[in-house]
C-alpha cells in the first residue's frame, strides 16, 4: 500500500517538475531578442578622459571617438611626435589652438649682455604642383586609389544606423594596399569591430584606415607611397573576407566613393 502511493507521489511530482519547465520555456520565448549594434559604433558615451592602454597611439584614440587628433593634442598639451604613455589620461575634448610654447632663452656673456646667435637666411622649399581628384567636390589634394579590386558589399551610411566607411571583398591573403602615401601612425588590434587595423594620416586633414587585415606588413612611423602593400586582406574581427575601409576628414567619417575613382 505504501509502495504504490509512493510510486503515485514520484510520478505526480515529475509532472509538475514537467509543467514547471514549459512554462519558464514559453516565458523565454516572449522576450524580443537583444538588440544588435555595429561593431564599428560601439552604443555608447564619450566619457571624460581616456585612460592609455598599451599599443594605443593618440591617433587611434581619436579615431575611437571620432575626434581630430591635432586637436585632441592641442586639448591635452601634446606635441609632435604625439608620444604616450599607458596609464596616462587623455581628456576627451578639441582645442583648435596649440598649447603656448615655452620662451625661448637667450645666451648672457659674462659682462651680463645678452647676445643673439646669428641666424643664416633659409629660403623655404619649393611646394610640390598638387594634382586634385576630378571626381571630388572638396577639392582633395591629390588622387586617391581604390587598395583592393574586389566589389563593394556594404556602402557608406551616416544616418540610421551610422557604417563609417566601405566594406569591399576580397580574397583571403591578396594585398592591401595604400590607397594614398602617407604616414603609418597606427597599426594593431586594440579597436573592437576592426580586427588588424592600419590608420595613415595623408596630410594634416586626411585618414585613412584598413580593417580585418589577416595580417600587417607595416609598422607605425614607416612612410608609404600610394600603392605600397600594406598587408594581407583577411577575417579578422568579422566572418567573411574583406576589407573595410574608412576616411576621415579633421576626425569625421567621409563617404570613400566620393574619393575613389569611378569604375
Amino acid at each position: 500500500m505504501h509502495a504504490g502511493v509512493g510510486a503515485v507521489s514520484e510520478k505526480l511530482h515529475g509532472m509538475l517538475i514537467f509543467a514547471l519547465l514549459l512554462c519558464l520555456s514559453a516565458c523565454a520565448g516572449g522576450h524580443r531578442p537583444a538588440p544588435v549594434y555595429d561593431r564599428y559604433n560601439p552604443p555608447e558615451k564619450t566619457p571624460p578622459y581616456y585612460i592609455v592602454s598599451s599599443g594605443d597611439t593618440l591617433f587611434s584614440i581619436a579615431w575611437r571617438y571620432g575626434f581630430d587628433a591635432q586637436r585632441l593634442a592641442n586639448a591635452n598639451g601634446i606635441v609632435s611626435p604625439y608620444t604616450i604613455f599607458p596609464g596616462q589620461a587623455i581628456l576627451l575634448k578639441e582645442q583648435s589652438s596649440p598649447p603656448p610654447q615655452p620662451p625661448s632663452t637667450t645666451p648672457v656673456t659674462a659682462k651680463g649682455v645678452s647676445v643673439k646667435p646669428p641666424t643664416a637666411a633659409v629660403k623655404p622649399p619649393r611646394k610640390a604642383a598638387v594634382r586634385h581628384s576630378k571626381n571630388s567636390a572638396s577639392g582633395v589634394e591629390a588622387s586617391w586609389r581604390w587598395p583592393v579590386e574586389g566589389p563593394v558589399s556594404r556602402k557608406f551610411t551616416s544616418s540610421g544606423q551610422p557604417h563609417k566607411g566601405i566594406d569591399i571583398k576580397g580574397e583571403m591573403g591578396e594585398p592591401v594596399r595604400a590607397s594614398r602615401g602617407g604616414i603609418v601612425v597606427y597599426a594593431g588590434s586594440g579597436l573592437v569591430g576592426y580586427g588588424n587595423l592600419l590608420i595613415l594620416k595623408h596630410s594634416e586633414r586626411y585618414l585613412s584606415a584598413y580593417g580585418h587585415n589577416r595580417r600587417l606588413l607595416v609598422r607605425e612611423g614607416q612612410q608609404v607611397n600610394a600603392g605600397d602593400t600594406l598587408a594581407e586582406l583577411g577575417d579578422s574581427g568579422t566572418d567573411s573576407a574583406k576589407l573595410h575601409f574608412e576616411v576621415r576628414v579633421n576626425g569625421k567619417p567621409v563617404d570613400p566613393l566620393t574619393l575613389l575613382p569611378r569604375r
